[in-house]
C-alpha cells in the first residue's frame, strides 16, 4: 500500500493550534509558504525514502554478531540520507548548527516520518531529547565537540536507563560510575532496552547514561547522568579509540523489528558527568519529555498510517449489498464508513493535542512576558503526560480498527495491518507507561497550583464550545463538548479532594477524560476555522473537518459524563479483591 505524507492535514491543523501567531511573534523567518515547503518537502521524503522501507525493516529486522548491530537493509543509507538533507536539525538553536525552527515544525515533519517508517525514525527522535539535555546540562566541552553533531545528526543520540532488576523504578539502578583520577568516570553495569544502542548507520553514537557514584546515597538522589560515546572525542573533535562498551545482544520483539534494541555492556566505559552529581534523574527528564510528546506523535503517526491503508483497502474491497457505494466497495458499508471516519477524527484530535503542546514548549521560552512564559509552560507540562498516553492509546486503538477494516486478510502478514498494529502496542509502554502518564498528571500536574492550569484550560475550552454553539451546523458538538467540559470539572475538582489510592484509581480514566474532552475541542476549533473558509462549500476536504468533529461529539464526547462519574466511585473493590479471588 503506498504511503502519502498528510501534508495538507498537517498544515490546516498547525494554522488551528496557533502555529501562526507565534512564527509571525517569535519566528519572523518563518511564514506559511515557508511552513508549507519544509512540510513538501518532508513529506516527499518520508513517502520516497522511508516508507519503502518500513516493510523489509519488519521482515528483515535489524541484526546482531559478534557485539555488534547492523541496521535492516537500507536504514543505515536513508539515515545518512536523512543527515545530510538537513531533517535532523529542524528545532535545534542555531548557535549548535540548528535551523532555529518551531517546536511545533519538528513535531509535524516527525509525523511524517513516523508514518513512513516508525522503527527508523526512533533514531533520531531520541536524538531529539539528547540534543535538548546536553543544551540545557552540558558542560563547555560537551557543548563545543559533542551537540554540534548530534544537532547535524551526524552522531546520533541514545537514551541509557534501565536495568533488569529496575523497570520504571530507577531508583534501583545499579551501575556504576567510578571517578577515573582525571576528571572523568568510569561507567561499568548493563543496561536493558536500549532503542537503536549500537549500528552501522552513524560513524559514533553518544549515549546518556544513568548511573551511580562509589558515594551515591540509595534510591533515585544517588543517580547522575554521564555521557560517553562508541569512540572517544578527542579535543579537535576527531574521534579516538573504540569505547569499552559494546552490545550484549538485541530485543526479539513484537514489532518495530528495523528498530535494535539492545542490551548494552559497560566494561570500564570512559564517561563525562553531564550537570550536577545527584541530579541525574532531573537532567535526564529533560531528555524524557522531549521523547514522551515525540511519542505521542508516533502513536498520531502510525494510527494515520493505518488509517490510510483501512481507507484505500475499503474503497477497492467489494463485498455484500452496500447503502452507499453502487460499485460495492466496502465504503458504503455505513459501519465501515462510521469506523473509518471515527478513526480519522481521533488522529486529527491526537495530532492537534501533540501540536498544541509543541507551540505551548516554545512559548515557554518564547513569549514576552514571564507571566505568559509561566502560564504556557504550565500548560506544555499538563497537556505533556496527555499528548503521550491518550495519543499512543489512540494509535493502537486506531491500527486494531485497521486490521478489522480488512477482516480476515487484517490478520494476514501478507496485507501489512498487522504491522501496524504490533508497531503500535509498544508505544504505551515506553518513555514511561501510560499507567505512569496517568500517576504524573494526577499526581503533579494536576495539582500544582491548586488545579490552575486545569482550570484555565476549561476556561479556554469553554469558549470554544460557545463558539460552536454559536454555528447552527455546528450547535450539537458545541452542546456535547459543554456537557464534556463540566465532567471534567467535576472530575477534576474530585481528584483535588480525593488524594492517595482513590485518586490513583481514577488516574487512567481521568487522562482518559481529559484528553477525549480536550480532543473535542481541537476538532470543535478545525470546524470552526473549515466553516468560516470561503471555500468551505466547494471543497470535500473542508467540509469534512466539520463532519469528523460531529462524528467525534456523538461518538467519544458523548461518554465524557459517564467516564467521570465512573472514576469518582472510589477504588473499594479494587483493595477488597485480591489476586486468589480473581485466579479462582
Amino acid at each position: 500500500m503506498t504511503f502519502r505524507a498528510p501534508v495538507r492535514d498537517l498544515a490546516f491543523a498547525l494554522s488551528t493550534v496557533g502555529h501562526d501567531a507565534l512564527i509571525a511573534r517569535a519566528f519572523p523567518e518563518l511564514d506559511a509558504d515557508t511552513v508549507a515547503a519544509v512540510l513538501e518537502a518532508a513529506g516527499a521524503f518520508a513517502t520516497d525514502v522511508l516508507a519503502p522501507l518500513n516493510r523489509i525493516g519488519d521482515t528483515e529486522g535489524a541484526r546482531y554478531a559478534n557485539g555488534a548491530v547492523t541496521a535492516a537493509p537500507g536504514f543505515a543509507a536513508a539515515y545518512r540520507a536523512f543527515v545530510a538533507d538537513g531533517w535532523n536539525s529542524l528545532s535545534a538553536a542555531p548557535e549548535h548548527g540548528g535551523q532555529g525552527l518551531s517546536k511545533a515544525m519538528e513535531l509535524a515533519v516527525f509525523e511524517m516520518v513516523h508514518a513512513a517508517n516508525m522503527a527508523f525514525g526512533l533514531c533520531p527522535m531520541l536524538t531529539q531529547g539528547a540534543i535538548e539535555a546536553l543544551d540545557l546540562h552540558g558542560t563547555e566541552r560537551q557543548k563545543r565537540l559533542v551537540l554540534p553533531k548530534l544537532v547535524s545528526g551526524e552522531w546520533p543520540g541514545a537514551m541509557v536507563l534501565t536495568e533488569s532488576q529496575a523497570g520504571s523504578d530507577l531508583g534501583q539502578l545499579t551501575t556504576r560510575a567510578d571517578p577515573d583520577g582525571a576528571g572523568g568516570y568510569r561507567l561499568t553495569g548493563q543496561k536493558i532496552f536500549i532503542t537503536w544502542g549500537d549500528h552501522d548507520a552513524a560513524d559514533n553514537i553518544c549515549h546518556l547514561v544513568l548511573a551511580r557514584t562509589p558515594d551515591a546515597p540509595p534510591g533515585v538522589k544517588g543517580i547522575s547522568l554521564f555521557l560517553t560515546s562508541k569512540y572517544a572525542v578527542n579535543d579537535d573533535g576527531s574521534l579516538g579509540a573504540r569505547n569499552d562498551f559494546r552490545a550484549g545482544s538485541i530485543e526479539h520483539k513484537l514489532g518495530i523489528h528495523g528498530s535494535p534494541t539492545c542490551v548494552m555492556l559497560y566494561e570500564g566505559a570512559k564517561a563525562e558527568l553531564v550537570g550536577e552529581l545527584g541530579q541525574g534523574l532531573p537532567h535526564m527528564f529533560v531528555m524524557m519529555n522531549a521523547a514522551r510528546l515525540q511519542v505521542g506523535v508516533q502513536g498520531v503517526a502510525i494510527a494515520e498510517r493505518a488509517f490510510q491503508q483501512a481507507l484505500a483497502f475499503s474503497q477497492e474491497r467489494r463485498q455484500g449489498r452496500t447503502a452507499w457505494e453502487a460499485d460495492g466497495a466496502i465504503y458504503g458499508h455505513p459501519d465501515v464508513r462510521r469506523t473509518l471516519m471515527l478513526m480519522k477524527a481521533r488522529i486529527e484530535a491526537a495530532r492537534a493535542i501533540c501540536l498544541t503542546t509543541g507551540v505551548l514548549c516554545d512559548l515557554g521560552h518564547l513569549a514576552d512576558t514571564e507571566a505568559e512564559r509561566a502560564a504556557a509552560k504550565a500548560r506544555a507540562e499538563l497537556l505533556t503526560p496527555i499528548a503521550k498516553a491518550w495519543s499512543t492509546d489512540m494509535g493502537v486503538e486506531v491500527a486494531s480498527m485497521g486490521v478489522q477494516i480488512h477482516g480476515g486478510m487484517g490478520f494476514i502478514e501478507e496485507t501489512g495491518a498487522a504491522q501496524h498494529y504490533r508497531d503500535a502496542r509498544i508505544a504505551p509502554i515506553y518513555e514511561g507507561t501510560n499507567g505512569i502518564q496517568a500517576i504524573d498528571l494526577v499526581g503533579r500536574k494536576l495539582r500544582a497550583g491548586d488545579g490552575a492550569a486545569m482550570q484555565s484550560l476549561c476556561a479556554d475550552l469553554a469558549r470554544t464550545a460557545e463558539a460552536l454553539a454559536a454555528v447552527p451546523d455546528l450547535a450539537p458538538v458545541g452542546r456535547r463538548l459543554a456537557a464534556g467540559i463540566l465532567a471534567l470539572e467535576r472530575a477534576t475538582d474530585w481528584l483535588l479532594a480525593n488524594g492517595g489510592t482513590a485518586s490513583l484509581a481514577a488516574a487512567t480514566p481521568y487522562l482518559k477524560l481529559a484528553g477525549d474532552v480536550i480532543g473535542g475541542a481541537v476538532l470543535g476549533r478545525q470546524a470552526l476555522a473549515a466553516t468560516a473558509s470561503p471555500r468551505f462549500s466547494d471543497d470535500p476536504w473542508l467540509r469534512s473537518k466539520a463532519a469528523l468533529a460531529r462524528v467525534y461529539a456523538s461518538q467519544v464526547l458523548a461518554q465524557a459524563p459517564g467516564l467521570a462519574e465512573g472514576l469518582m466511585e472510589g477504588c473499594d473493590d479494587l483493595e477488597a479483591t485480591g489476586a486468589a479471588a480473581l485466579a479462582g
